[in-house]
């Protein structure tokens, strides 16, 4: 059979745009694999915002980074090639690499967010019913929330106690630790529960977790079982009721990151969005030497309910670290030279964006969605509907972004967060853009975003990494 290609079919593969798997050209799938068992392994040390500062800087130190804060209080000179981070309030994260070019020509930038929709406690939490203890909830982001009852669940996060000592938490990760949950109505009961709208059939007053049900031993205290809970709190943390009003205490899945599929081409792990980002990104500075312009790698918190807050991508952190990089490598230090360089900037807003799931037809328009792995996906805008939130990338940028990915071989499709009317959403692109940094999300396609167990192809986790190292050294 001849299987040469028609002058009609040639002429459609060079005028046409199409686009392909990428394990198609795959030739090291074990490089591919061997990074995404380390993403997996981070994941797993990373499911707070909090615990991913922690473990980045751990690996920023190794690579000889240094904190910003005792760069400027030391006064030290800071010269092309070396590595600097700052951390914000111990929930955002910036790294840079500085350039041969002055800061004035402007930078080379990846953003992500690092916090991820979750179950915050509040800040009364421990109640008693029915001889057992439950802690109240709060949720965090955009969730569906009957998809957090009935799985196992661990406790991140901080108690700061009235002298100011610090009480880190973390319970349900090892094998031998205690989970909670969140219990659910058995379907033989469930038929009002059922009739529901889906968003009304969980509420969220009754996102309540299981804590315990041992009573205390003393008949005439009221709420035993609660007095034992608190009495296991102050033997093993040394901790009192009120001290929980000062703390940060986070619910989120128990389960590890696994490997998805026969194949074991995919990644199915909490907290993906927006961590698989954020890991791709951090990992593709941290790969660089000398490049040409100041590179750096912002990673924010706050983002999935509006990146607010003075750790959020809306506060001027990263404005207030680029003005240091701008003073310390200059000699006539001015606002003008900070300007300058953010306007000179170009950032990929690196956030995930949702992949076209056939079990769920019509949410998307298929000429322009991304898929489960086709490559990095490009988004020239995000917003809601009438592109409102969006931040709408200029055309010269896209073309300069597809020209780097085409010349770097770095498998790519653009993209949109959904059909036109459907819904859509926002990252930090707007916030960045009005600084005056050039910016265009992209990033990986994710299966069930937003949900405990999130999904990703490990061919576009490495197609990100790869792009986001070559937008930092050819752009």
């Amino acid at each position: 059979m001849d299987l040469e290609k028609t002058k009609g079919q040639q002429l459609l593969d060079e005028l046409g745009y199409k686009t392909k798997s990428a394990w198609e050209n795959v030739k090291d799938r074990e490089k591919i694999f061997n990074f995404c068992n380390d993403y997996k392994a981070f994941l797993d040390n990373s499911k707070t915002e909090r615990e991913y500062v922690k473990e980045a800087v751990k690996i920023a130190e190794k690579l000889g980074y240094i904190d910003l804060d005792k760069v400027v209080e030391e006064n030290l000179p800071v010269k092309a090639g070396d590595r600097l981070f700052r951390v914000i309030r111990n929930k955002a994260v910036v790294f840079a690499v500085i350039g041969k070019k002055p800061l004035d020509k402007g930078t080379r930038m990846l953003g992500a967010h690092i916090d991820s929709p979750r179950l915050d406690l509040k800040q009364n939490p421990l109640y008693e019913n029915t001889d057992m203890v439950f802690m109240k909830t709060h949720y965090y982001g955009g969730i569906k929330k009957y998809q957090w009852l009935a799985i196992p669940l661990s406790l991140h996060g901080v108690i700061i106690k009235k002298n100011g000592e610090v009480v880190n938490i973390r319970i349900g990760e090892n094998d031998n630790d205690p989970v909670f949950t969140i219990t659910d109505l058995l379907p033989h009961l469930a038929s009002d529960q059922m009739d529901k709208k889906m968003k009304d059939a969980v509420t969220g007053e009754s996102l309540n977790s299981l804590v315990g049900s041992i009573p205390y031993d003393d008949k005439d205290v009221k709420e035993k079982v609660k007095l034992n809970i608190l009495k296991f709190l102050n033997e093993k943390y040394g901790i009192i009721e009120e001290d929980l009003i000062s703390s940060e205490l986070e619910l989120v899945p128990a389960f590890k990151a696994r490997d998805v599929g026969l194949d074991r081409s995919m990644v199915g792990a909490y907290g993906q969005d927006d961590r698989v980002c954020a890991y791709t990104s951090m990992m593709a500075l941290f790969d660089l030497k000398n490049p040409e312009y100041t590179s750096i790698c912002v990673l924010t918190d706050k983002e999935e309910i509006g990146s607010v807050g003075n750790t959020g991508a809306k506060s001027r952190f990263l404005e207030d670290f680029i003005a240091d990089l701008c003073f310390l490598t200059s000699s006539n230090y001015s606002d003008i030279l900070v300007r300058r360089c953010l306007n000179n900037s170009v950032m990929l807003s690196a956030d995930v964006n949702s992949a076209v799931d056939p079990n769920f037809e019509g949410t998307h328009d298929k000429l322009n969605a991304a898929y489960l792995g086709k490559g990095v996906a490009v988004l020239k805008y995000g917003g809601s509907r009438g592109k409102s939130g969006a931040s709408d990338a200029h055309a010269e940028l896209v073309a300069r972004v597809r020209k780097v990915f085409n010349s770097n071989n770095i498998p790519w499709q653009t993209t949109e967060l959904g059909a036109v009317d459907k819904g859509g959403g926002g990252t930090i692109a707007m916030m960045v853009s009005n600084l005056g940094i050039d910016v265009i999300d992209c990033g990986v396609p994710v299966l069930s975003m937003h949900s405990p167990f999130e999904t990703t192809s490990k061919i576009d986790i490495y197609a990100a990494y790869k792009g986001f190292k070559a937008f930092l050294t050819d752009f």
